[in-house]
């Protein structure tokens, strides 16, 4: 079936017009390459986004106070309130399926400057108090020493875990870190870890200027008592914490005494709800590129299909010869098909060839010129490339169907008879 003299039948039809040939695979290149295009932005611009939520836990919720904006039990309009520590252990005792709670204070930031002094140098950092869990929830890789315990906690040990961006303000080259002490508002804590944050920003600066101290040593050094300024609050997977975020606030509302109806005294950011939205979005533009690519490339099969038409047309005498002298009908149109699958098939290759150095260059220069915001490596996966072969296989097939069908009705003293 698929001997030598078929496939040198293929190639004469092919190359006797080289120019309508190339012409007509354009079409198909084309399509594929608009394809592969498509999907490799739409996945450049998915990885740039997902990397601005960074290795944190996605299935978590920030949760904090405002002022109340509706009098409740006596307690007047406007007020401000606190969460406590002891808000943890109530959302632990009545919220099932959380897995981590982790309670915050901070300074710094949105709340003004903060002065850091190392010996003669002085910095502006985010200094945060915590729990140990927080690491989950927020990953970083500790490039030397620990991360805070829950001995620190409970022995309110002034230690401190810092950034590589505080190590480089702070400290000269080669100066130990681990052991020696940083003053913050004042009060002396001894570094025993290190750390650096995954970012698609260059080395992300300002994930690396932080500085992590126990919660409790936090609290006692700057006079925050059993106060909480905001949490952290994760969900066990496979439940959603945007199925129980309402329970909580509620729980919250009422162990402060904030009317129920209130929408204003507890603020919160949903972040599995924002992820869910991004992942909507991808798959809708993901959608968009299959359709826009494959409408491309129908037109090229249909461009194909035409072509074989042609093809047929001008071959009819000989098709009427091979009829007359006894060849089989589906020898023929085998002939037809694997002629429209071959072109079809080679000029695809071609497209997914293109694709991948335009990918290749695209990512050469991002690597050459640096991260661009909200764009990251745009990438086809082996399974887009197959699923491409296999939709070039299908194509050729539907291009020679109608072109072979064509031939074998054709009656050999018809096409005998053919100028």
């Amino acid at each position: 079936m698929f001997n030598k003299d078929r496939w040198k039948e293929i190639l004469e039809v092919l190359t006797s017009n080289l120019f309508r040939s190339i012409l007509t695979a354009f079409g198909v290149f084309w399509g594929i390459l608009i394809l592969i295009i498509l999907l490799a932005a739409g996945k450049g611009f998915e990885n740039g986004v997902k990397a601005d939520f960074g290795d944190i836990a996605t299935n978590t919720m920030f949760i904090w106070t405002r002022n109340t904006s509706k009098a409740h039990k006596g307690l007047p309009k406007g007020r401000r309130f606190n969460f406590k520590i002891q808000d943890v252990q109530s959302i632990n005792d009545n919220i099932p399926n959380l897995r981590f709670i982790s309670p915050r204070n901070q300074l710094g930031g949105f709340r003004g400057a903060n002065n850091v002094v190392k010996g003669l140098k002085t910095g502006a950092f985010n200094v945060y108090g915590d729990y140990p869990e927080f690491i989950n929830q927020d990953p970083m890789t500790i490039t030397s020493g620990r991360f805070i315990n829950h001995s620190d906690i409970n022995e309110k040990r002034k230690i401190a875990i810092i950034g590589e961006g505080v190590k480089k303000s702070l400290y000269d080259k080669g100066e130990k870190v681990i052991g020696s002490y940083v003053k913050i508002q004042g009060v002396n804590f001894m570094v025993v870890g290190t750390y650096k944050k995954k970012s698609n920003n260059g080395d992300g600066e300002e994930g690396q200027n932080e500085i992590f101290v126990p919660f409790t040593a936090f609290s006692q050094a700057f006079n925050r008592a059993d106060n909480v300024g905001w949490m952290a609050i994760t969900a066990n997977d496979g439940t959603s914490i945007t199925n129980v975020k309402e329970n909580i606030v509620d729980l919250l509302k009422n162990n402060h005494k904030v009317h129920p109806d209130d929408k204003r005294a507890i603020g919160y950011f949903d972040l599995y709800e924002q992820y869910n939205r991004v992942e909507s979005l991808f798959g809708a533009m993901g959608f968009i590129a299959y359709f826009v690519g494959i409408l491309v490339l129908l037109s090229g099969v249909i461009g194909v299909s035409n072509i074989m038409l042609i093809v047929v047309k001008e071959r009819t005498k000989e098709i009427g010869i091979r009829r007359a002298l006894g060849e089989d009908p589906w020898s023929i149109k085998l002939q037809i098909l694997m002629e429209s699958i071959f072109l079809t098939i080679i000029s695809g290759m071609g497209g997914i060839t293109f694709g991948a150095l335009f990918i290749y260059g695209v990512n050469k220069l991002l690597e050459m010129n640096g991260p661009v915001d909200m764009f990251l490596n745009p990438s086809v996966s082996i399974g887009v490339v197959i699923g491409a072969l296999f939709i070039l296989i299908i194509s050729g097939l539907l291009a020679g169907f109608i072109p072979a069908q064509s031939a074998i009705k054709v009656r050999p003293i018809d096409a005998l008879r053919t100028e």
